[in-house]
């Protein structure tokens, strides 16, 4: 009995604070609102990064629920962002000192301006995703590799950037 008062009461102090686990309000799910996600500016040595990231925001935007339209003609919020960088790290390496493993680094900053008021909604630098690829002696291998890395620390770049603006708006 004790347990379920003290359940009871940890419950409802709970629910009295505010917290909730929903989205922040209804404009991502609001079929009206417009965003525009532009090609992020590239920084990198990578020639199609800013926009592979820029597109896989857009479709993780769609899988997690916004409903509205993408174009920046009427649009309530922008979105900007720059690929800063993309490097490769030495992870291991064979005795014949070619490498077996690398580290690749994204490096995003973004900023969502909100049209109507003016203002920046949100604004980060220095965002950081990281995934191993395998290399060897075969260029081919290792830049299939190295792009399969890249394809993947986009993505997961994408959910973080989505789950984040799923609270904003």
């Amino acid at each position: 009995m004790n347990r379920i008062l003290i359940a009871f009461a940890l419950l409802s102090a709970v629910a009295g604070c505010g917290y909730r686990l929903e989205s922040g309000t209804a404009q991502f799910t609001d079929p009206s609102v417009r965003m525009d996600v532009s090609p992020f500016a590239n920084r990198s040595s990578m020639p199609d990064a800013g926009a592979v990231v820029a597109g896989n925001l857009r479709e993780e935007l769609r899988r997690s629920g916004f409903r509205g339209s993408f174009g920046n003609l009427g649009a309530n919020f922008l979105i900007e962002g720059t690929v800063r960088e993309i490097r490769s790290t030495l992870v291991s390496q064979a005795p014949n000192r070619f490498s077996l493993e690398n580290l690749l680094t994204l490096v995003v900053d973004i900023r969502v301006i909100e049209v109507v008021r003016g203002g920046v909604l949100w604004k980060e630098t220095g965002l950081t995703e990281t995934a191993s690829y395998y290399s060897g002696t075969d260029a081919q291998y290792t830049e299939a590799n190295r792009r399969a890395a890249f394809e993947e620390i986009s993505r997961r770049m994408a959910v973080r950037l989505s789950q984040t603006l799923r609270v904003l708006l």
